[in-house]
């Protein structure tokens, strides 16, 4: 896919579509780490067959893989001792989840309440549905504790984004998620093939941020993705959507060389950021999500990284025994909020 139609098809997809030029002409140089494409998104659950069940159940994921893994090269990989993990690796469309119990060590810590989207762990998976109105029923049919009160219409002041259709909800943990619909003259193309499916795969993942222009650098300028739109939400519309009073939120997408999925960041101007990433995070957290993103060298890149400061999670670069988590290399690595990324190379 070439890199203008990358652009294209993520202005169309997300609710923003400004082009950013000044971000641009701020990158002359070659960023030492090149992302290739987001592999899956993850995070951790507290109980995998629940998990498992609602991804099948209600949003219609399928199980690719269901492993056990500890010893050494995990403990160093996730940043925790004595680590025994069930990951369950489950796919919608082209896309991939992968949810992660820790069996060991057991003290996993919930996602505090309340949470709200200007939180800094806050981050969510967007999905796509071909008929808004059935995929809204099939949640209330299984009970799904939403966070909008029905579907949202981006309004025609918004032009790029006009007639999109959302609604945000959480999975059992509380882990946030959104439906999303596009009419035929939004997103990316691969949304308008032709099929049955209700759920179609995912379009991105947001992150909550404090600063667009910190992230947009170390997402950018670091790790080599293309600032690919924004836009400013406001109104009813996105006070609904989030169930925040007042939200204000700036949205920057950013694209891999490959996608979907792609990346979306929420700055929230009001109400302002809200509480930030605890310091003391660990992988076995509930709000603790790894976006996994595929890059050439993961040696190279982690050591680009340590030269910028950032903070690695991982004590090292793992090699993983058979490529048992779908990669050969990895690391953990924190973005300039707290958010995780999990860098791999195949």
């Amino acid at each position: 896919m070439g890199r203008l139609s990358r652009v294209s098809w993520f202005l169309a997809a997300i609710i923003c579509t400004s082009l950013i030029t000044h971000h641009s002409s701020l990158a002359q140089a070659e960023p030492p780490v090149a992302v290739q494409s987001i592999a899956a998104v993850g995070f951790t659950v507290s109980d995998m067959e629940r998990s498992i069940a609602f991804y099948r159940d209600v949003l219609t994921f399928k199980t690719i893989s269901d492993i056990e893994v500890d010893g050494p090269v995990y403990d160093q990989l996730y940043g925790v001792f004595g680590v025994r993990a069930r990951v369950a690796r489950m796919q919608l469309g082209e896309q991939q989840i992968e949810l992660t119990q820790f069996l060991a060590p057991p003290d996993a810590r919930p996602i505090p309440v309340p949470s709200y989207s200007h939180d800094l762990w806050f981050q969510h998976v967007a999905i796509v549905v071909r008929d808004m109105e059935t995929a809204w029923a099939r949640l209330r049919e299984h009970h799904v504790r939403q966070i909008s009160p029905r579907p949202q219409t981006i309004p025609v002041t918004n032009p790029p984004a006009a007639g999109i259709k959302a609604i945000k909800f959480r999975d059992p943990d509380g882990h946030n998620l959104e439906l999303l619909w596009f009419p035929p003259d939004k997103g990316n193309e691969v949304w308008r093939q032709p099929g049955s499916n209700l759920f179609m795969g995912i379009d991105h993942t947001a992150m909550t941020v404090r600063s667009t222009e910190s992230s947009a650098k170390f997402y950018r300028d670091l790790l080599g993705m293309a600032v690919a739109g924004g836009t400013l939400n406001m109104g009813a519309t996105q006070q609904y959507l989030d169930s925040l009073p007042g939200a204000r939120t700036r949205v920057t997408g950013l694209a891999p060389k490959m996608g979907p999925p792609g990346l979306e960041f929420l700055e929230y101007e009001l109400p302002a950021a809200g509480r930030p990433m605890p310091a003391d995070t660990r992988s076995t957290d509930l709000w603790h999500w790894q976006t996994t993103l595929v890059v050439p060298d993961a040696e190279a890149a982690a050591a680009a990284l340590e030269a910028s400061t950032a903070q690695l999670v991982s004590s090292s670069v793992v090699t993983v025994p058979d490529r048992t988590l779908g990669f050969a290399k990895g690391f953990l690595v924190r973005d300039p909020d707290g958010h995780v990324l999990r860098i791999v190379s195949p």
